[in-house]
C-alpha cells in the first residue's frame, strides 16, 4: 500500500505531539516495507522548519533540535519532485484558497492515485469533504 506522508506527521516522529504514536508507527511499517510512503522533495525543509520553530518555542532542546532533524533526514519517506506537481497544486490553491505547499500533498496523492495521511486540520477540513482520499492521522488505527 502506498501513501503520500505530509510533514505534518513526518514531525511527529521526532517532536511528542498529539498522535504522536500513530505516525511513529506508520514510520516503523515504512521502515519494514508493510506500507509505501512518498512525500514531495519539499518535506524535509518544512519539517526543518517545523523542527526549528519548535525549539525556538522551547517545545525541545537544541540538542534535541539537532537529533530530530537528523533522524529525518535517515527515515524520510520517497521524496518526488514537486515541480511537475505545481501547475496542479497551483490550481487547487486558487480555487480552495490553501496554501500552496499543502496542495502539492493532494496533487502527489492524486498523481499517485494513493491516500494522503496528515495531521493538519485545516488541510482536512478545507478539502477533505472534496477529495476523499485525505485521511487524518488520527483515524488510524
Amino acid at each position: 500500500m502506498k501513501r503520500v506522508l505530509d510533514s505534518s506527521v513526518g514531525v511527529k516522529w521526532v517532536i511528542p505531539e498529539k498522535d504522536s504514536d500513530k505516525a511513529l508507527q506508520l514510520r516503523d511499517d515504512f521502515l519494514n516495507k508493510i506500507v509505501e510512503l512518498v512525500s514531495p522533495d519539499i518535506f524535509l525543509i518544512e519539517a526543518a522548519h517545523a523542527i526549528t520553530r519548535a525549539e525556538r518555542q522551547k517545545r525541545i532542546t537544541p540538542a534535541e533540535e539537532a537529533k530530530a532533524l537528523t533522524h529525518l533526514l535517515t527515515t524520510a519517506p520517497d521524496l518526488l519532485r514537486y515541480v511537475p506537481l505545481l501547475p496542479r497544486a497551483y490550481e487547487l490553491s486558487s480555487q480552495f484558497r490553501i496554501g500552496v505547499y499543502d496542495c502539492l500533498y493532494v496533487a502527489l496523492a492524486e498523481h499517485e492515485k494513493c491516500d494522503l495521511v496528515t495531521a493538519e486540520s485545516r488541510l482536512i477540513s478545507s478539502l477533505g469533504q472534496h477529495f476523499p482520499f485525505i485521511f487524518d492521522l488520527a483515524t488510524l488505527p
